[in-house]
């Protein structure tokens, strides 16, 4: 679930007040006094890593310190989390996605917890999921793969960029809604999910629109459909989910800037307003958009709210559906 595309032209047009109001309280303080540590918890190249790169540099231009940006993987994420849960040096921030949702209902042991050791700032940019099939695969709707995976139930092969990712979470999701039983092969990676789809090795993918772009735009596998609400900018001729018989249905990986916890209301309101303005930069948006993300740059407390009712709805999912880490 996301914010909609109302609540983020809000914001943006909201920004420009709060912009220049920033600078003054940014000036008196001390922060930041050196360089931003950006802490990216999935491999350099992904779509949240691209972003990220994309993004900041404008940021540090806007608060006079560059940002560095780290990748820290491992344990779905946790690591790069824990790594920002225990920074106490003002400068460490995360960059986080949906297994900041997923990993408090699959990792119970962690060493720290996800709803009291952040700080939200800024749900930045959303990566809409995409299922995609083979060339060879008998349906060019959705409604025909639908009615495929009814006629032949355990059979159909769907691949998404891992146990308990975003993509795996929206499969279950969508099957669920649809009525169908296919089987789910998890891959380190989307790319890697869409490379096996181009060979012809599984008949399907659900996962972002970054990962299976590259193989369908080569024509070795093709779109029947894209997880957001309303049509994509980069895609405008791909459906929807929601239109192709599954009213509201969303499913998405996002992006999200958080701090450690008692992160002070100064910082993170100088690090939401470079990113509301560094998102309405033209060139940085289309950027974004090149490369299949939906920019949206909302205000802490509608992060929160994100965080928090997204947290107990994917506690529930995994749950009912009984997800299992690897």
């Amino acid at each position: 679930m996301l914010p909609n595309a109302a609540l983020s032209r809000r914001t943006l047009l909201a920004a420009s007040p709060a912009l220049a109001l920033a600078t003054p309280a940014l000036a008196q303080s001390a922060w930041p006094s050196r360089s931003i540590r950006l802490v990216v918890p999935f491999s350099a190249g992904g779509a949240a890593d691209s972003a990220a790169r994309v993004i900041t540099p404008h940021m540090g231009q806007r608060l006079g310190q560059n940002f560095v940006v780290e990748n820290r993987t491992g344990a779905s994420g946790s690591l790069g989390g824990n790594e920002v849960a225990r920074a106490t040096d003002g400068h460490t921030f995360l960059w986080d996605a949906s297994s900041h949702l997923v990993n408090p209902a699959l990792l119970p042991r962690l060493p720290f917890d996800y709803a009291t050791a952040f700080t939200p700032i800024s749900l930045v940019v959303a990566f809409p999921s995409s299922i995609a099939v083979k060339n060879d695969f008998p349906a060019t709707t959705l409604a025909e793969f639908v009615a495929a995976a009814k006629a032949r139930p355990g059979v159909i092969t769907v691949g998404t960029q891992g146990n308990a990712t975003a993509g795996h979470l929206g499969l279950v999701a969508f099957a669920r809604r649809a009525g169908i039983e296919v089987i789910h092969v998890p891959y380190r990676g989307g790319a890697a999910a869409a490379q096996d789809l181009a060979a012809g090795a599984i008949d399907a993918v659900f996962t972002t629109l970054v990962s299976a772009g590259p193989v369908v735009e080569g024509g070795r596998a093709r779109f029947l459909a894209v997880g957001t609400t309303q049509r994509v900018e980069s895609r405008p001729e791909v459906p929807t989910i929601s239109e192709s018989g599954f009213e509201g249905f969303e499913s998405n990986e996002w992006a999200g800037l958080f701090g450690p916890a008692n992160t002070p209301p100064a910082v993170v309101q100088a690090l939401s307003d470079a990113l509301v303005e560094a998102v309405a930069v033209p060139a940085i948006r289309q950027r974004l958009v090149q490369i299949g993300c939906v920019p949206l740059a909302t205000r802490p407390d509608d992060f929160a709210r994100f965080v928090t009712e997204g947290r107990a709805a994917m506690a529930a999912l995994v749950r009912d559906a009984n997800i299992r880490a690897e």
